[in-house]
């Protein structure tokens, strides 16, 4: 089963685990222009604009995390994609991948915005633009 945490937890468990790996699943783009967190590894899910799986992904992260029991923390724009990629990653025979919920951005806000509700910038953790 995906442990969820709270992007605050995630930050907790990073400064706690000297193992953890942050793993940022969204597309290049939102990698480099909306921003993510400092120390994040980019590994795409999807990418666009075919939105279609990244057919290299575990592997991609096998080459860069070998130690299957080393908690993964992945986040995504608003915690759905990571969920799934967790998921592909449990499947592989990881032990730890942990979901971060709502994600760099999170939820969509009344009026169709994001980062007003929730999410690691809303947070006030560190990131950074390229």
């Amino acid at each position: 089963m995906i442990e969820n945490l709270t992007p605050q937890q995630a930050w907790e468990l990073l400064q706690q685990n000297t193992s953890a790996v942050l793993l940022d699943v969204r597309t290049q783009i939102e990698h480099a222009y909306v921003g993510h967190p400092i120390g994040a590894v980019h590994i795409p899910w999807k990418e666009a604009p075919s939105w279609e799986l990244n057919p290299n992904f575990v592997a991609d992260v096998k080459k860069l995390v070998p130690n299957t029991d080393a908690p993964i923390l992945l986040f995504c724009r608003s915690g759905q994609r990571s969920l799934s990629a967790a998921k592909a990653l449990e499947t592989a025979g990881y032990k730890h991948p942990i979901n971060i919920i709502d994600g760099f951005e999170g939820s969509l806000d009344p009026h169709n915005h994001r980062g007003n509700l929730g999410g690691w910038r809303f947070c006030g953790l560190p990131w950074q633009q390229s």
